[in-house]
């Protein structure tokens, strides 16, 4: 392996909409006024999700370096909050990406930032060892990455596992496939639930790329779209040839 271990860093990237959107997010229908304006209590209460996260990266005994986007909408005391929490609860540094705006000239905190942490020694380390069984390793992540109880799987799913560790497979680390939209599959618990189980629909393998892969809940493997495709908003003047709605 090339991989460094004693020279790393590993970064989480937020923003104030996907901070405010934790607690009560409405999947459909874009964004509610709140989300749209200056407001404190919403983004206090979707910064126990940053904790969790800093907490992640720590279990891997490396610094962890928070990049703010910044979008023009963002007002100081958002940036402010966000940035002295990260500090407060374990990141190496936080810094404020205003890349968006201003290209690489806007990211050279951050960048900086990132060369120190990497100067900083650490001492990495995986969250399993791959010699254990694919049901541990699944459960390691749901309990450390996730702070769930563990997997539940059904008879026909403990047997597919079995089978693939028959075929030698065992040894592989797992990419787990859920939805993004919570810690666990149920996508109305936001922030950091506690004491629920991840349900595996299937196991399935990648035997070129070196990895098994859960499906989660109802996670799907097709592409995904978001609620309102772009193409809605696109039209053609069928009598001038003109474009609406590229940008």
């Amino acid at each position: 392996s090339m991989l460094n271990r004693s020279s790393r860093s590993d970064n989480i990237i937020v923003t104030m909409k996907t901070l405010m959107w934790r607690p009560q997010c409405n999947t459909g229908g874009g964004l509610a006024q709140e989300y749209k304006e200056e407001n404190l209590e919403l983004l206090s209460n979707g910064l126990v999700h940053l904790t969790k996260q800093i907490g992640n990266v720590a279990q891997y005994g490396t610094p962890c370096v928070v990049a703010v986007n910044r979008f023009h909408t963002d007002t100081e005391a958002e940036l402010k909050m966000v940035r002295e929490h990260a500090l407060k609860n374990g990141a190496f540094d936080a810094q404020i990406a205003e890349n968006w705006e201003k290209g690489g000239e806007g990211a050279v905190s951050l960048a900086q930032a990132v060369v120190n942490a990497c100067q900083t020694p650490s001492d990495f380390k995986f969250l399993y060892e791959l010699e254990q069984p694919l049901i541990s390793k699944m459960n390691i992540i749901v309990q450390k990455i996730y702070g769930g109880e563990g997997v539940e799987v059904s008879e026909e799913i403990a047997e597919k596992i079995k089978n693939l560790e028959k075929q030698g497979y065992g040894n592989l680390p797992i990419c787990m496939a859920k939805t993004h939209l919570s810690l666990s599959c149920d996508v109305s618990k936001k922030g950091v639930p506690t004491g629920f189980k991840i349900p595996i629909q299937d196991v399935r393998l990648s035997a070129g790329a070196g990895f098994v892969y859960p499906l989660a809940g109802t996670i799907s493997t097709m592409p995904g779209l978001p609620t309102r495709p772009a193409f809605y908003n696109i039209d053609v003047d069928t009598d001038s040839g003109d474009i609406t709605g590229l940008f």
